[in-house]
């Protein structure tokens, strides 16, 4: 109902449930590579006899590179450009030092790059920075993949102006939805788990908030303590 009217400025896809690739995990993502290369071709370009992927009108090589600062997240960058390679595609990795990397972004110097967003359970200002036409042209701004939709920024004012948390929620799945069709990013990894080291001597209250690792409130637990001490000795408390 939030889209409708904007239903003639807006793909298709925004009013049909997404769906992200399925893969079996092997790492051969055949159908998809397929696929993929029938997008391509529908779109001017085809693989030449050299293997490369190339525009059918100028003769460009479809080519970019993947900007990173973390060497780290080569492990996950490098699979994904060794697939876009079998379809012709010249990707390449480059890793930078912290200092390079920053001002790359600041200033929209590179092709594409491994970021985070953070996001909360209530989407607010932040948004306009991500995703608003004003953000795209600000220099230093998280609008990373320069998007310039007049909806999106429509969405974004009326998401930050909701009345009420129901509103909110329902404009932020609008807008999710919208970005969602305009694929400007492309999920990374992800992990349904926090990896956390505590010592246990410590307490925590029982319920904790959504998303909330619960220490943000804690306190020395003396029955936890004693038990330690019993247990292990004064040391391990120290």
């Amino acid at each position: 109902a939030i889209l409708e009217p904007y239903r003639d400025e807006l793909p298709e896809a925004v009013f049909e449930p997404y769906q992200p690739p399925v893969t079996d995990g092997s790492g051969w993502n055949r159908d998809n590579l397929l696929r993929a290369l029938r997008i391509l071709e529908q779109a001017g370009w085809s693989v030449g006899e050299d293997g490369i992927l190339r525009h059918q009108d100028s003769g460009r090589p479809l080519a970019f590179e993947l900007l990173l600062v973390n060497p780290s997240f080569e492990r996950v960058a490098l699979p994904f450009v060794q697939n876009l390679r079998r379809i012709g595609v010249l990707a390449r990795v480059r890793t930078v030092d912290t200092t390079q990397y920053q001002y790359r972004l600041d200033n929209f110097e590179f092709d594409m790059a491994v970021v985070v967003l953070p996001q909360s359970p209530s989407p607010g200002n932040e948004q306009a920075m991500y995703w608003s036409s004003a953000a795209a042209e600000q220099r230093g701004s998280r609008n990373y993949a320069g998007v310039r939709d007049p909806v999106v920024d429509e969405l974004v004012e009326r998401l930050v102006t909701a009345d009420g948390r129901d509103e909110l929620v329902q404009l932020t799945r609008a807008l999710d939805r919208v970005l969602l069709a305009g694929h400007y990013v492309i999920p990374n990894w992800h992990t349904p788990v926090h990896r956390v080291a505590y010592w246990d001597k410590f307490g925590r209250p029982e319920i904790a908030p959504d998303y909330g690792l619960g220490f943000d409130t804690w306190w020395v637990d003396p029955q936890r303590e004693q038990r330690l001490r019993e247990a292990n000795g004064p040391r391990s408390v120290r």
